[in-house]
C-alpha cells in the first residue's frame, strides 16, 4: 500500500513540473487550488499560439474540470501548413494532459471552419461533472496570413 501511495504521490509532482507552464497563480492560503497558465505552440501550424488556464488541487486525486483557452496568429501560417491537419468536423487533438486518476483528461482539439477560413481550438474535459462537459473556445482567423483563400460561396 505504501509503495502504490508513493507512486502516487510522485506521479502528481511530475504533473506539476509541466515545462509548458508560464504562470502559477494561488487561490489563497487555506486552499491547495492554484491556477495554472500554459502555453501550447500548434504543432503542425507554427504560427499559432494557445494558452490554457486551468485549476490544479495540488493534493487530490482529480483537478477541476474548468478551463479556459486563448489562441492567437503569433507567426507565419501557410497554405503547406494546413495541407497538414485533419480537415475532418471533428478535426484532431493537438494537447492531451491528464486531470485524474481515473480517466478524466484535458484535451484541445484544432478544427478548422473552411468557410469562414478559421482555425478553431476547443478545450475540453473528458469527464461530466456537475450534469456538463466543461468546454472553452477559441479562434484563430485566416485573414492576412499566406493560407488564407476567399470561400467559396453557395451561390456560385
Amino acid at each position: 500500500m505504501n509503495k502504490i501511495l508513493s507512486l502516487l504521490l510522485a506521479s502528481s509532482f511530475l504533473v506539476a513540473c509541466d515545462s509548458n507552464e508560464v504562470a502559477d497563480v494561488s487561490l489563497g492560503l487555506l486552499t491547495t487550488k492554484d491556477i495554472k497558465i500554459s502555453v501550447l505552440k500548434d504543432p503542425l501550424i507554427e504560427g499559432v499560439t494557445c494558452h490554457i488556464a486551468n485549476v490544479e488541487a495540488d493534493l487530490d486525486f482529480a483537478d477541476p474540470s474548468d478551463m479556459s483557452i486563448s489562441c492567437r496568429q503569433t507567426g507565419e501560417i501557410t497554405p503547406a501548413m494546413l495541407a497538414n491537419i485533419d480537415m475532418s468536423k471533428s478535426g484532431e487533438v493537438v494537447f492531451k494532459k491528464s486531470k485524474s486518476i481515473l480517466f478524466k483528461s484535458l484535451k484541445i482539439r484544432r478544427i478548422f471552419d473552411a468557410e469562414s477560413q478559421t482555425l478553431m481550438y476547443l478545450s475540453y474535459s473528458t469527464k461530466e461533472t456537475s450534469g456538463s462537459y466543461k468546454h472553452s473556445l477559441s479562434t484563430v482567423p485566416l485573414w492576412g496570413t499566406k493560407a488564407y483563400s476567399s470561400p467559396v460561396s453557395a451561390s456560385q
